[in-house]
């Protein structure tokens, strides 16, 4: 029976480099793999022949006898020389690029102890504490090396022993079909050790529940979804394995008189139609002290003024950002006869008539400037 040539198996060119090889052979290894493909003598099939090509197409020398006399040069398959060479996949997991461990072929022996898990803490904090930077304390459940047993597992006076089913190693290894697959073993967890004498205060795990509390420091200008990283906070990983990570998302509160956008601030600020008329200043609170803004004559409603350097502090801790202040017309609720009068006269010699808008809180009875001290305590 005549075989496929291994560059048609692979699909790949004559003059194909290493890289370009390994890459087929990777793609083809993980499309017709038995484990995705239970009990598929086809899929099996095509799995075997490119592995054979890999084999060969990977070893240079044996590339170049196969260039030179074809299948005979390399002995392979049924053409009467030695039968396809299964050791290929002692390196299946560098094949793989690191998903050989979906198939078994992790490649790297026993696994050492785990890292520890990473926590999240969520944290909620005012506009004002984001703004000036705060410290708080924060209590975090979470689980600790037992301190009887060490974070071994074992009772005082005991070790554990040597995994009985994969001896040590961590794995167990099986045939399959051609050639033998490695998995984890499911009596050790890939450790290689068991407990034969749990430790009473952890009951063999190691580790145990506690409550730490930690004292964090928010950065001025931080912004809601940021978050801290405390290394090192996180629950307690194996014995001699680093713990994981805390992670402190930041949430916060919206301010009732600013709106924020990045670093920068943007509030209004009603006045009255004569200052923006004839022009004048207005104070403006900020997120320490007010600010003087002067209006020109002539400033039309919605007009924005910038203030620099009057907005969030950036949280590198270099500069702040800006203050934009828009102005609102003021209209007034309730006018006395003679203001009426003053403003019906005014109206008849303007040269056309102009809606004024509307007050933004019709049914706010106290001053603006009340509530923004209210605000600001």
């Amino acid at each position: 029976m005549s075989q496929r040539d291994y560059y048609d198996v692979l699909g790949v060119p004559k003059n194909a480099g290493e890289a370009e090889v390994k890459s087929a052979y990777r793609k083809m290894a993980l499309k017709y793999h038995p484990d995705r493909n239970p009990d598929d003598k086809r899929a099996e099939e095509k799995f075997k022949q490119a592995a054979e090509a890999y084999a060969v197409l990977a070893d240079p020398e044996k590339r170049r006898r196969y260039d030179q006399f074809g299948h005979a040069g390399v002995g392979a398959g049924g053409q009467g020389g030695q039968p396809f060479d299964p050791t290929v996949f002692a390196d299946f997991g560098d094949i793989l690029g690191g998903l050989g461990d979906l198939f078994g072929f992790s490649g790297g022996g026993r696994r050492g102890p785990r890292r520890g898990t990473d926590l999240r803490y969520d944290l909620e904090i005012s506009f004002e504490e984001a703004a000036s930077g705060t410290e708080t304390t924060l209590q975090i459940p979470r689980e600790e090396q037992c301190d009887t047993c060490g974070g071994s597992g074992s009772a005082p006076g005991s070790t554990p022993e040597k995994c009985g089913q994969c001896q040590g190693r961590g794995q167990v290894r099986f045939q399959q079909g051609f050639f033998t697959v490695a998995r984890t073993c499911p009596q050790c967890g890939g450790i290689g050790r068991v407990i034969a004498k749990p430790c009473q205060t952890c009951n063999g795990h190691g580790r145990v529940g506690r409550e730490r509390k930690l004292t964090v420091k928010i950065p001025p200008g931080i912004s809601s979804a940021q978050r801290l990283r405390l290394t090192g906070e996180g629950e307690h990983g194996g014995p001699g394995a680093p713990p994981g990570d805390l992670y402190v998302v930041v949430h916060v509160n919206d301010h009732e008189f600013f709106h924020r956008e990045g670093d920068d601030l943007y509030c209004d600020m009603p006045i009255s139609f004569p200052t923006l008329v004839l022009g004048g200043e207005i104070e403006v609170p900020t997120l320490k002290d007010a600010a003087t803004i002067q209006i020109p004559k002539g400033t039309q409603a919605d007009t924005r003024f910038r203030l620099r350097g009057h907005g969030m502090p950036h949280v590198n801790g270099r500069g702040h950002g800006d203050l934009y202040v828009g102005v609102k017309v003021m209209v007034p609720k309730k006018l006395s006869r003679e203001q009426k009068s003053l403003i019906e006269d005014l109206d008849q010699t303007m040269p056309e008539r102009v809606d004024t808008p509307m007050a933004s809180n019709p049914d706010e009875d106290r001053p603006f400037f009340e509530r923004v001290k209210d605000i600001f305590g």
